[in-house]
């Protein structure tokens, strides 16, 4: 899996909200200036499902803006239209940097799915989930999946739109001396890319510092996602406000940055306080990357 990794993008809306900014520091005293710039240069998001019962579309992504955040990962259309969709991420100066689709939706609904996120200036198709009726039981079936996933992906690539598949721990089971998530990617090709949730690999008992560098090169994103303490945060399905929990954030992050990774994204998947999650989640992410790149 140690294939080059494709060039990171800039898309216009990012150039233009970059520009919002520059613009703005001018005007802004000295510490406001950096903190602005460091913000338009760091690839930070926020998936959308974090935030899914936080009011209506319009007020999440007032939300990610106030946040402090300029971009966003999309649970599939969010029930809306491309038209609809992008007077929303003007209004609140955001950009799509991918988009979280079902199986189903790669199988059976492949045309239309490219063009809505083409439609709203999205590059790239996350595959986020397998039913539990859909998960192979064995290398053999996991391959199986991965080869076709590649195929998706090869199909894609002509359109100008990639793929990326993103773990839970059911992925980290081991046949044959590698896990399944392995055997998957090793199947597909490098026109699959990985999108590693770093909680889910951290409960499926492998060390995310580790982890990370077996896909180098690969590695489109990874969910920013903390565990709370062993019994704790019941409520919220066990997750913590990103660096608040157990994982240790300080060896994980040189470890992503090594891995050659595009983005950040923010998620939590059961908040009690959703905006408050992605908020201090984002000045964690702030000050940690901001220092380590500053190094």
């Amino acid at each position: 899996m140690d294939t080059p990794l494709r060039p990171k993008r800039l898309s216009s809306q990012a150039l233009l909200a970059a520009s919002a900014v520059a613009l703005s520091v001018l005007s802004v005293p000295g510490v406001v200036q950096a903190q602005q710039s460091s913000t338009a240069e760091l690839p930070i998001a926020v998936q959308m499902y974090t935030l899914r019962d936080f009011g209506n579309l319009e007020e999440q992504l007032a939300a990610v803006n106030r946040a402090g955040i300029s971009a966003i990962e999309t649970v599939g259309t969010q029930d809306v239209t491309a038209e609809e969709l992008n007077a929303l991420l003007e209004e609140h100066a955001l950009e799509v940097i991918s988009s979280h689709v079902q199986l189903d939706d790669l199988r059976n609904r492949l045309d239309e799915t490219v063009a809505f996120n083409q439609a709203v200036s999205n590059d790239t198709l996350t595959m986020p989930y397998l039913a539990e009726d859909a998960r192979p039981s064995d290398a053999e079936g996991w391959q199986a999946l991965g080869k076709e996933l590649g195929d998706i992906a090869a199909e894609l690539d002509a359109e100008g739109v990639r793929l990326a598949y993103h773990n839970h721990d059911f992925e980290m089971e081991v046949y044959d001396g590698k896990t399944a998530l392995e055997h998957l990617f090793d199947a597909a090709g490098s026109d699959l890319l990985a999108e590693l949730d770093i909680a889910w690999v951290a409960r499926g008992g492998f060390d995310p510092v580790e982890y990370v560098s077996r896909f180098d090169g690969q590695l489109f994103a990874v969910h920013a996602k903390d565990n709370a303490p062993e019994g704790t945060a019941e409520e919220e399905g066990g997750f913590a406000t990103l660096g608040e929990g157990v994982l240790d954030w300080d060896a994980i992050l040189p470890a992503i940055e090594a891995a050659g990774v595009e983005w950040y994204i923010i998620e939590h998947d059961m908040p009690l306080d959703a905006e408050a999650v992605i908020t201090e989640g984002n000045s964690f992410l702030q000050e940690k990357l901001t220092a380590l790149r500053e190094e």
